[in-house]
Parts: C-alpha cells; structure tokens; sequence
C-alpha cells in the first residue's frame, strides 16, 4: 500500500508518533497536544492507528476530518506487536506495526451523538449503583439499632417511612433525622433515574433505528437505544457473529490437533450490552410457555434441552445478531412465521 503509516500513541497531554513511509523509512516525533492537529493538517495523507482508549473517538473524528485514515485498534491486539520494554515510542511503534496487517480488527469510530447517549447511560448507570449503595447502607445502619429491613429496594422504600414515624422504636431524635435525610437522598436519586429514563424513552422514538429495534423481543427502550449508539451502521464488524463475539456471547474456544473444544462464553466486551440482552432474554423465556409462535416453541425446547440460562444466553445471542442485521441492512425485524 503506497501511503504512509503512522502509529499514534495518544495521552493526556504528550502525544508520541511513530511513521512508516512507502520507502520503508522511519520517524520518531513527539507531539503537544496543541500541536497535533496543526501538525497533521500539513502532513501527507496517512493511514493513522490509534488505540482505542480515553479521547480516541475524538482524535479519530478530528483527523479524519484532515483527510487522514484513521483506523481504532483495541490494545488487546496491540500488545502481541509491542517489542522490548514498554515506553510511549515503543507503544507508537507497536500501533503502526498493528494497523499495517491487512487482518486487523478495528473499532468504528463514534460519532459524537453517539457519544452522548453512551454519556446518558453511563450517568444513569452511576445514579444506579449510588442508589444500591445508599439502600444498602441504610439496612446496615439501621440494624445497628435493631431494626431490620428485609432485602431490596423496594422493601426499604416500603419501610422507611414507617420506621421513621415509629415512635415507640430505638431511635434518637439525631439518628432520626440523619435517616430521614438520607431517605431523601434515596428519593431524589429515584427522580433522577426516572428522568433518565424518559429522556431515553424520547430518544428511542425521535430515531428510526432504536423504533425498529423496539420490536424484537427482549429490547425495550434502554437496550435499543445504547445498541443503537454502539452499532452505528453496523460498519465496524464484518457479520452478525463478529458483533455478538465482541459483546462475549458466543463460546470460549480452546481446541488443538483439529478437534475443536467450546468453553462456557467468553464474556469479553461491552459487560453493559451484554447483561442488558440477557436480562431481556430472561423476560422472554418467562413467558413463554403459554404461546405457540415458532420462536417461543424453539424456546421451550431449548429450556427443556439446555435449561433456562443457556437459553437467555442463546436467545441474546440470537437477539444481537439480529440487530446487527437490521442496523446493517436497514430492514425491519422479521418475526419467524409457523
């Protein structure tokens, strides 16, 4: 390929470069990182690989928009090129080595509303296990004093308020009102998430693809709308298999002298998307059993022949497969006939 390759390790402020032009000739430069695109918008089209970490979806936009090819590798496949001891220009020259090989697997570059529905979830993500914590913490403060919430959120929102205006119980008029305050704080972070929740309902009907994907069973408006921003196109992977690979919902593989060996899954990915598409494969299953469509038939038997969590895992399997069709093709979701 007669265009220069450049391996560029990105940081928060020191950015190393590693080239590789056609005459096989190397170069080593280290940038500021108020330099790089001035740098790049005068140097020859090049095709760039990046690591896929913090910032690179932003510099991969940002030089593609220099004319440069930019391609985002995971360091997984990065390390297996890095030779001698670890430093930024070694790390550089591992990245241009990477991104020559013409079997290289990439990570398509987000767009940035892509970006900002992964920025929602994240944040609702955190309201979430902020949430847990603060349950949690109050039925462990509160047995201190005896008192004994069974476990759930829905037991402690439940059992709050009672035990808040019980006079007759062990509690002080400060320890009172630390509980009440932080029974508050559990509300509010219940409004909050709830919030969310709706501007992701909004986003799921403003944008064609996430309505499409709202008719699959098991995808409902969180789901669909973070697979949505994650696929794309559906550009960045090859085959539907490729895409439920990279979410870890496909077996593990250890094989040697030609006899292939499947391990549980390999659970590699995006640990959000996956435990989305099972949860959502397990409200499937659960009901089932009274219906006669071909996909709840092949259901039953799967339970029946592997048992209800193999199931949920083969249903998501399936499920993110077929999303990537759908994201891929633009078609509508085809449900089974008899």
């Amino acid at each position: 390929m007669n265009t220069n390759v450049v391996g560029l390790d990105i940081a928060k402020n020191i950015l190393h470069m590693y080239s590789l032009s056609p005459d096989g000739k190397a170069t080593k430069k280290k940038l500021k990182r108020t330099e790089v695109l001035a740098f790049f918008a005068n140097y020859p089209a090049s095709l760039i690989g990046i690591e896929a970490c913090g910032g690179a979806h932003y510099w991969a936009r940002e030089l593609g928009k220099l004319g440069h090819t930019v391609v985002l590798l995971h360091a997984r496949y990065v390390k297996g090129f890095l030779m001698g001891n670890k430093n930024d220009f070694n790390d550089a020259q591992a990245i241009c080595d990477a991104v020559s090989r013409p079997n290289k697997r990439i990570i398509a570059t987000k767009s940035v509303e892509q970006q900002d529905v992964q920025l929602l979830h994240k944040l609702r993500q955190k309201m979430i296990k902020e949430r847990t914590a603060l349950a949690n913490q109050l039925r462990g403060l509160l047995i201190e004093r005896g008192i004994v919430i069974p476990q759930g959120l829905n037991q402690v929102r439940k059992q709050m308020p009672l035990i808040l205006e019980d006079a007759e119980n062990d509690l002080t008029p400060l320890s009172r009102e630390l509980f009440a305050e932080h029974y508050e704080k559990l509300k509010q972070l219940d409004d909050d998430i709830k919030t969310q929740d709706q501007r992701i309902g909004r986003l799921c009907q403003a944008q064609a693809l996430t309505r499409r994907f709202l008719k699959v069973p098991g995808i409902g408006p969180i789901s669909a709308s973070i697979i949505a921003a994650n696929l794309g196109s559906g550009t960045g992977y090859s085959t539907s298999r490729d895409y439920a690979a990279s979410l870890g919902i496909v077996p593990g593989q250890h094989s040697r002298g030609d006899k292939p060996v499947y391990l549980g899954i390999s659970k590699r990915g995006n640990r959000y998307i996956r435990t989305l598409l099972i949860h959502g494969a397990r409200a499937v299953l659960k009901n089932c059993q009274k219906k006669s469509d071909k996909l709840s038939c092949w259901l039953q038997a799967l339970i029946e022949r592997r048992g209800f969590n193999k199931a949920a895992v083969a249903l998501a399997n399936k499920n993110a497969r077929i999303l990537w069709a759908m994201a891929s093709s633009g078609d509508e979701y085809q449900p089974a006939l008899r």
